[in-house]
């Protein structure tokens, strides 16, 4: 995650288990009877349901959480008016009027701003999940020096998006898978980590840059950006250029099934720090379990005062959050309350993750330095959700 560009995502993804429900296929009593179906999977905020929220006055908006997010805004507008929203919400027309007004509104008074242009909405049932990313600052360099071995690729021109051959064409429906073609001319899933680890990728031109410890740069891949610290003291900033298109694979729900961590003797904390302890404490397996997650993201240079999100605009310190378009226009506002009172308040969407899917997921951003790493490592939270929309919309989509 772009930061997570989206892969945004996030430091904790690694740290929890993702536990579905299942359906069982066979009856457990044995007896004969209809196959229990399981309920349909809703793919889109529509399909989830909208509903009203209360009033964004009830909410109690101060000046230190809607000014920063006012800003944020304004800086997502343009992409507003410019993009379809991938949510089927929202019009571009939707935002005119409160883009408008927000570049020429008075600083001071943000939370009348949002007061007076939006409604807030449910999606589903509106159980929110939270976790959080950061920029991490690690050592490397732009030139291979001594101790600096870990290549940071560009993405590579060889990555494409096709439809398999032997796909049938009832089977093709929406974008088409990333790869690349052999020298056979047949399309296959493009180089795992573990190839890419072993030398697929060398030779080719595509290093930017070079990195000291595998371990941080691991976790700068799941952060989708971060900053590259030379030895003579020059810093270089890095963002999501793409991802190999295989699966990723949060170690941490590994882990945790397989009994490494929790507060048990001789366990890790389920903490981005805790999982980082585990895999320099045991080499061999960490590294084992780093290649379960096929994942690899490239990367570009960075210019600018922050790393990019999805939406094209830097993503701010407690002010941007990642979030499924599916379910939330990008540049949207979202309201969280949560078990976690750090990340209560006004976010603005700006950003996407690899593992950020669903209705009312999160990953709330907390900007670079120690204190941003030791928060976004152990955010964890939930809570409800609202989205803020245009007024008037709710009313256009029939919302309960």
């Amino acid at each position: 995650m772009p930061v997570r560009g989206a892969m945004r995502g996030l430091a904790t993804l690694l740290a929890f288990s993702l536990l579905a429900g299942c359906v069982r296929l066979i009856p457990e009593t044995g007896i004969p009877g209809p196959v229990p179906v399981p309920p349909p999977v809703a793919n889109s905020a529509l399909l989830a349901g909208v509903a009203h929220g209360p009033s964004v006055a009830l909410l109690k908006l101060s000046e230190a959480d809607a000014g920063p997010a006012l800003t944020s805004f304004v800086e997502s507008c343009p992409k507003l008016l410019a993009r379809d929203d991938a949510s089927g919400l929202t019009s571009r027309d939707d935002w005119r009027q409160p883009c408008l007004a927000a570049t020429t509104w008075r600083y001071g008074d943000a939370p009348a701003f949002f007061e007076r242009y939006f409604e807030t909405a449910k999606i589903g049932d509106g159980a929110a999940f939270a976790t959080g990313y950061y920029e991490p600052e690690i050592a490397g360099a732009k030139t291979h020096e001594t101790g600096f071995d870990v290549p940071v690729y560009a993405l590579p021109p060889d990555l494409v998006r096709a439809w398999p051959d032997d796909m049938p064409e009832a089977e093709r429906t929406g974008r088409p898978p990333l790869g690349r073609y052999d020298d056979s001319g047949k399309f296959i899933p493009y180089y795992d980590r573990a190839e890419i680890e072993n030398g697929a990728l060398a030779g080719k031109g595509l290093e930017i840059a070079w990195v000291k410890d595998p371990i941080e740069f691991f976790f700068l891949q799941i952060q989708g950006s971060g900053r590259l610290r030379a030895p003579d003291g020059s810093v270089m900033r890095i963002g999501y250029a793409g991802q190999n298109g295989r699966e990723y694979v949060g170690i941490g729900s590994v882990m945790r099934e397989r009994g490494l961590l929790g507060d048990g003797p001789g366990q890790y904390p389920g903490s981005m720090q805790g999982i980082m302890a585990y895999l320099r404490d045991h080499p061999v397996e960490g590294h084992e379990l780093m290649l379960l997650n096929k994942s690899w993201v490239f990367f570009r240079e960075l210019d600018g005062d922050g790393p990019l999100g999805a939406l094209g605009v830097p993503v701010r310190r407690e002010s941007s959050v990642a979030a499924d378009p599916a379910f939330v226009p990008l540049g949207a506002p979202v309201w969280l309350e949560l078990d976690r009172p750090q990340a209560n308040g006004m976010w603005i969407a700006q950003d996407t993750g690899g593992a950020i899917k669903g209705a009312n997921r999160f990953d709330t951003f907390w900007g670079a330095g120690e204190d941003a790493r030791q928060v976004a490592g152990g955010m964890s939270g939930r809570g409800q959700a609202l989205i803020f929309l245009p007024r008037g919309v709710l009313y256009r989509l029939g919302a309960k």
